[in-house]
């Protein structure tokens, strides 16, 4: 005689809906005398996003708590890869530009378009850096330390178009660091290997040791906001300058209050010209 068994097993929990991302500390590379108890990943320059899988749909969660699902479509299909399996996966978005390195100011594009449209899903795709599984087949995996998680992750095999599970490095935190470097990237992240995830705190389990660049640029431009910022700036366009004139170096979209935002369009709307003030080419949808 066949027994049927309804409901999830026993033991099964459900994929909690309340996780907050676990955050890094900024600091230094690990004293080298401890370098193989870390783990070093490249840091993306996206915006982190909660992974949920359940019964082959997904569901992304900014790291605010807002459902960012409809802005990036073209991540829908991890969930198929998925199928039946339910995961609760970390991750950053992140958008590459021209010279393959993960750019903020193309992301910005995408971040506050609900529903973007083909053009803008051609010109400004996106790609998904999985680096973290926190819940996997109905069961939490937070206590677990890192290495156990990050075998798991991997196990999982994720890779398609626009989501893969970027390499981490057990040791040799100052190689990757230099090639980070020289390859003009953020930086890394510096990962005991041992320590649990700590959702929604800030451990110094995690390190985030950044490559410092500064420069001066003047406000060139604004690109008209959308969605919540329909009528007001979306983000200022910056230049700096170069050997043939003004050269656009980006878009600053994050950080202001909704006051700010119409006095910065009070001032600058007088200002507006029919001509492009950069003497490069803008990349991207943008109005100068």
């Amino acid at each position: 005689m066949v027994h049927r068994m309804d409901g999830p097993p026993q033991g099964w929990t459900p994929i909690p809906r309340d996780v907050k991302p676990m955050l890094a500390v900024a600091g230094t590379l690990p004293p080298a005398k401890d370098d193989e108890k870390w783990s070093y990943e490249v840091k993306w320059d996206g915006v982190r996003a909660l992974v949920a899988v359940d019964g082959g749909r997904l569901t992304l969660t900014s790291r605010n708590g807002n459902d960012v699902t409809s802005h990036y479509p073209e991540l829908r299909g991890l969930g198929l890869q998925l199928g039946s399996r339910q995961a609760l996966l970390d991750a950053e978005i992140v958008a590459f530009n021209s010279a393959g390195r993960s750019d903020f100011g193309m992301l910005q594009n995408r971040m506050h378009v609900g529903k973007p449209g083909a053009a803008l899903l051609r010109s400004t795709p996106v790609q998904l850096m999985l680096f973290d599984v926190l819940h996997l087949e109905g069961t939490s995996l937070l206590d677990k330390p890192y290495d156990e998680r990050r075998a798991i992750l991997e196990r999982l095999a994720l890779q398609g178009d626009h989501w893969s599970v970027p390499p981490a490095f057990v040791g040799g935190g100052q190689a990757l660091l230099d090639a980070t470097r020289e390859q003009g990237l953020e930086g890394i992240l510096a990962k005991r290997r041992d320590a649990r995830y700590f959702p929604g705190k800030r451990s110094d389990c995690w390190l985030k040791v950044k490559h410092i660049r500064r420069t001066s640029a003047v406000i060139a431009g604004w690109k008209p906001g959308e969605g919540g910022r329909a009528g007001r700036i979306g983000s200022l366009l910056l230049g700096v300058q170069g050997p043939k004139g003004l050269e656009y170096a980006g878009h600053v979209g994050t950080g202001f209050t909704a006051a700010t935002l119409t006095m910065l369009g009070e001032k600058l709307e007088p200002l507006r010209r029919d001509e492009s003030p950069f003497a490069t080419e803008v990349w991207s949808r943008v109005s100068p």
